[in-house]
């Protein structure tokens, strides 16, 4: 896809109205739309935010991350930032004010989650990246970003089963994975 597409398509998605229960996400000038996740995902999350002090951090979900540079306006599930850094309106958050990433792995975001996302969010040089994995029950910290474009990615890696504790460094704390359920049902994959 050209530049001069890339830019229609994101001021196409600007406007555009999802369904209800939909979530849409810009990935490198590809509009992705997915379905409402399951409850395992949606109480990981809650229990990441609510291990996650309020008073030093802001947490935010559902939050459009814009990206320099990049056809991208991803939607993590969970982003975190120093408290008093952001904006007070609008629809898009800056990558840079960002200091931690969150995506859950659903079924059908595992390529997502594992591949261009981590590139993106590499590109928009975001200091952390946990990618949890309900599926084979372990956490990725990716961690140093490095590069620019599609080659963008992360030097440092950790890896954390589910019961573990997993250290999030960049926030000063260390996440409880004890309680973090998993998705029956679903075939495993072999990422990373």
């Amino acid at each position: 896809m050209t530049a001069v597409d890339e830019r229609g398509m994101t001021r196409f998605f600007e406007e555009f109205e999802p369904p209800e229960g939909v979530k849409v996400e810009l990935l490198r000038g590809e509009i992705v739309m997915m379905a409402t996740p399951d409850l395992v995902h949606n109480r990981i999350v809650a229990d990441v935010q609510d291990q996650i002090p309020r008073k030093h951090w802001e947490r935010l979900q559902t939050t459009d991350v814009d990206i320099l540079d990049e056809a991208s306006e991803p939607v993590p599930d969970l982003l975190v930032l120093e408290r008093g850094v952001a904006p007070g309106s609008g629809r898009l958050l800056p990558s840079q004010l960002i200091t931690l990433v969150v995506e859950v792995v659903s079924k059908t975001s595992v390529d997502r989650d594992y591949g261009v996302k981590r590139s993106i969010y590499a590109a928009g040089k975001i200091p952390a990246y946990l990618i949890i994995d309900p599926i084979v029950a372990h956490c990725v910290l990716l961690s140093e970003p490095v590069g620019v474009g599609e080659i963008a990615d992360y030097r440092a890696q950790r890896i954390t089963k589910f019961g573990d504790p997993l250290p999030l460094e960049p926030l000063g704390l260390e996440l409880d994975t004890s309680e973090f359920g998993t998705l029956t049902g679903v075939r495993r994959h072999h990422l990373p």
